[in-house]
Parts: structure tokens; C-alpha cells; sequence
């Protein structure tokens, strides 16, 4: 057997990156037999095991830092859940990633996000003052100070085709609701989520420090997003930095709206509705009876919990900047969603997350289930809805 030397420095510096618990982990192993890539097959699943990420980390040894290991998990938060330790072992993974940041050393695929997010101010590469091109023909007005909410799209849907369905539907659905709300655009940048949990924390300190300054020079108060990764970041992280705002995920005013009767919808287009928990919403945020009271809202919906949901739920597979990242098929976690979904007899799953919706519908084309399924943001399902 080969003697491996510690090098301890190496060690050192990922504390010092940010993984302030890296030493707390006793290597009992929970962690890995909680760890999705456990229910699938494939090179990740065989070479990403996160009891033996931390125990590297902790000696300071080579090996770590492949795209298979380290920059294979999605921080979807179920080790985090269970470790007996309190481990953050979310934050230790994030300390690995940003000593290797430092020095360039992060998988090819992540290199354009980056650069991307200097540049343009998102991971999209589209160019910063298309921003707002999604909000055609909406007439949504610009946030003032005489209004309530900032509605904060995620990068995802303000560039991607497919998503820019979601920010379409959340501002119809806002409106039908009667709330007060307005957009910044261009002036914006990512909330910077997954470029933290991808370790560059200088370039998230830069995004959080520009939209911090522009909010407080424009009297944001209350903000409502579409993602919960936005949500996240808003709420949990840009306090670190002087950023205080009520922040919302549009579930949670929706809802809130429809249970005091100031949103009608009509059930045409309703029926059995499976639901997927996002891991941001839920086990990150701990939001789980918002979205399933606004399905159960909807007039003749039917709502078919999957096998694993609320804090048991199975990630999609795009967390931790994985949404960049190519995983073959048959090896996904969404497609397990994909399956859980057909079982229920549903022939709706829904999401609440711009990230999940690309791993999920991608997964059920793949799997040539389109015909049985169709896959929708809650936020469509809703717009399709209203009276």
C-alpha cells in the first residue's frame, strides 16, 4: 500500500479559504450513503465520495480536485441535513473549490461562466443590455420608490429561451394578484450564487457588492425572486455584506395572495400534478407548503407527492454549478425524478426552479417521455390558470 504524506499547509489553506469545519468531520460516512450520485451509476458515482473529499482536504493530499470529485457536487444539502457533526459540509466544499480558484484550477466547462460573469454580469454570456429583452411586449414598469417589490428575475430566465417562459408567467401571475412591483434590468447583475459554491469568492463579493449599491441608491426594500438559488444568496449571504431586504420566493406571495382570495383561477387547466422540491427552496430555505398550497389553489388540481419529497427529495442534478456541466444519460438524478414522476400517475410535474426545469426537461426528452410528461415552472401553471 502506498504511504501518502500529509501536507498540512494545503490544509491550512483550505481552512482559510473558507472551510471553517473542515476539521469537525469524524469520517463516520453518512454523508456518502445520504449522497445522491449513491442512486446512480457512472464515473461521478464511482469516483465522488464526500466523507473521502473532506478526509483529502483534511490531510492536504493530491486528488481531489478532478471534475468527478470535487466539482461533483450539486450542494444540494442532504449530507448537510444528517451529519451528526453540524459539519457545513457545503462551506468545506466551497473552501476546496476557492483555494483551487485562486489559482485557475477549475474544470474547463466553468471557465466561460466566469468569464462571463466579469464581462457581462452573467453566467449566459449575453450581453448586459439584452438583460431585459425578455420583458417585450410586457410593459412592466421600472422600480421606484412608490413601489412595493423589486422583482428580481434569475440570469437564467431573462437569457435562456426556454426559462424566459418562467419570468413571463411570474409577471402575468403578479399582476393578476394586484402586487405593486417593478424591475431594475441592466443596472443588474447574477445574485452570485453558483460562482460562490463554484469557489471564485472575489468575483461573488464583486456581483453582490454592485447589486447591494444599487439597490440602497434605489430604496429596495422587499424583493421577489424567481429562483430559489437568488433567493438563497439574497437572503442568507448578501447580509455578510450590508445587504438587508425582505426577500421572497414568487411561491410564497402567490400563495399568500391566493389565500386571501385576491387571485382567481379558473382549473381549466388542471388535473394530477406531481411536485418536484427544489433543494434551494426547500432544504436550503426551508420552503415546502408554499408551492403545494398554491397547486392546491388551482381549482381541480390534484396534487401526487413523489415517492421522495420535502426534505427527502432527490436533487435534479444542477446545483453547484453543475447546470454547466455535461452528465451522460442514464447517469442523472433527474431522471430518477423523471421516473418517481410517471409512477405517481401524474402527467404534470411541476418545479419552482429555473435550474430544475433544465435538468428535468432535458432528462425527459432524453428519456423519450415527453408524450407522457410534461414538465412546467408552478409559475406557468398558474399563468395557464388564471381567470
Amino acid at each position: 500500500m502506498e504511504t501518502k504524506i500529509p501536507f498540512l499547509e494545503v490544509s491550512d489553506a483550505i481552512v482559510m479559504s473558507g472551510a471553517e469545519t473542515l476539521y469537525w468531520c469524524m469520517q463516520c460516512g453518512l454523508c456518502t450513503g445520504t449522497c445522491p450520485w449513491r442512486l446512480v451509476p457512472g464515473e461521478a458515482s464511482e469516483e465522488f465520495n464526500i466523507r473521502l473529499v473532506q478526509r483529502m482536504g483534511q490531510l492536504g493530499l493530491e486528488g481531489f480536485e478532478s471534475e468527478n470529485c470535487l466539482f461533483a457536487c450539486t450542494t444540494c444539502r442532504a449530507c448537510v441535513d444528517r451529519c451528526p457533526r453540524g459539519v457545513d459540509i457545503i462551506g468545506n466544499i466551497r473552501g476546496m473549490r476557492a483555494m483551487l480558484a485562486e489559482v485557475g484550477t477549475i474544470p474547463p466547462s466553468l471557465k466561460p461562466i466566469a468569464g462571463s460573469l466579469h464581462s457581462q454580469g452573467n453566467p449566459w454570456s449575453g450581453p448586459r443590455e439584452k438583460r431585459t429583452e425578455w420583458t417585450e411586449g410586457l410593459d412592466i414598469p421600472t422600480f421606484s420608490s412608490d413601489t412595493e417589490y423589486l422583482l428580481f428575475v434569475c440570469c437564467t430566465s431573462c437569457y435562456d429561451i426556454r426559462s424566459r417562459k418562467i419570468a413571463k408567467a411570474v409577471v402575468n401571475s403578479l399582476r393578476a394578484a394586484g402586487i405593486s412591483f417593478g424591475i431594475i434590468g441592466a443596472e443588474e447583475s447574477c445574485c452570485g450564487e453558483s460562482i460562490r459554491k463554484i469557489g471564485d469568492e472575489a468575483l461573488f463579493g464583486k456581483l453582490a457588492e454592485s447589486n447591494i449599491n444599487l439597490y440602497n441608491s434605489k430604496g429596495v426594500k422587499k424583493i421577489i425572486v424567481t429562483s430559489p438559488h437568488c433567493l438563497y444568496t439574497f437572503k442568507n449571504e448578501y447580509p455578510e455584506l450590508g445587504g438587508e431586504f425582505e426577500v421572497y420566493h414568487y411561491t410564497e406571495v402567490l400563495a399568500k395572495a391566493a389565500a386571501e382570495g385576491k387571485i382567481k383561477l379558473s382549473g381549466k387547466m388542471a388535473g394530477e400534478v406531481a411536485m418536484h422540491d427544489p433543494c434551494y427552496l426547500g432544504r436550503h430555505n426551508n420552503i415546502y407548503d408554499a408551492p403545494r398550497d398554491l397547486i392546491t389553489s388551482i381549482p381541480g388540481a390534484e396534487l401526487k407527492e413523489l415517492a421522495r419529497n420535502r426534505n427527502n427529495s432527490v436533487c435534479c442534478g444542477g446545483g453547484g454549478g453543475r447546470v454547466w456541466m455535461e452528465t451522460k444519460a442514464g447517469e442523472r438524478f433527474a431522471e430518477l425524478r423523471i421516473t418517481e414522476a410517471l409512477e405517481s400517475g401524474a402527467k404534470t410535474l411541476v418545479t419552482s426552479c429555473p435550474y430544475c426545469i433544465t435538468m428535468l426537461e432535458d432528462s425527459c426528452n432524453v428519456m423519450g417521455k415527453s408524450n407522457e410528461l410534461k414538465v412546467m415552472d408552478l409559475s406557468e401553471l398558474v399563468a395557464e390558470n388564471l381567470e
